[in-house]
């Protein structure tokens, strides 16, 4: 009898599945991935409307096309030290169970295409952040790529940003 733990069971059914194209990102000096089909566009780094009393890794706010986008520095949300903001980066806009929002990043590189042999499950151990917002880690020849649950990563409640609503 297999048994699968929660963890591979969640990085099959992802590689299984046919959005298995994730965008590349830096975020200090470990490269992330997330679901390509949660990207909305890309924009380069913009002034942002503070919001008062916000938690300090949600930025303030941006007009998007008359829509009030909330931006979340992620570098500030996993305590990868002081961000600094220059041309390369990047401010990635998000669309989450209906919600737009934008999240800062270092840089973005490129879109890859995992297979489900190249993604493992996350290890079991204290990481920067909780691993449940963890797809697994994914790997390209040279390279890993942390890859982030971003749907659960957003709507947690100590992002705030989206309301877990039981209808």
């Amino acid at each position: 009898m297999m048994q699968n733990t929660p963890s591979s069971a969640q990085a099959s059914n992802v590689a299984d599945n046919t959005g298995n194209e994730f965008l590349a990102f830096t975020l200090g000096k470990e490269e992330y991935g997330i679901h390509i089909l949660k990207v909305q566009e890309l924009r380069g780094y913009e002034t942002v409307t503070r919001i008062a009393n916000a938690p300090e890794f949600i930025k303030g706010v941006v007009n998007l096309r008359g829509i009030i986008v909330p931006i979340v520095d992620m570098r500030i949300k996993f305590n990868l030290g002081e961000p600094t903001y220059d041309q390369f980066t990047v401010v990635i806009i998000l669309n989450i169970g209906g919600r737009v929002m934008g999240m800062v990043v270092d840089s973005v590189s490129d879109v890859i295409t995992l297979t489900a042999d190249q993604v493992k499950p996350p290890p079991e151990m204290g990481t920067a952040f909780n691993t449940n917002y963890l797809i697994g880690l994914g790997t390209l020849e040279e390279r890993m790529l942390i890859l982030i649950d971003i749907d659960k990563l957003m709507s947690s409640s100590e992002m705030g940003l989206i309301e877990n609503v039981a209808t």
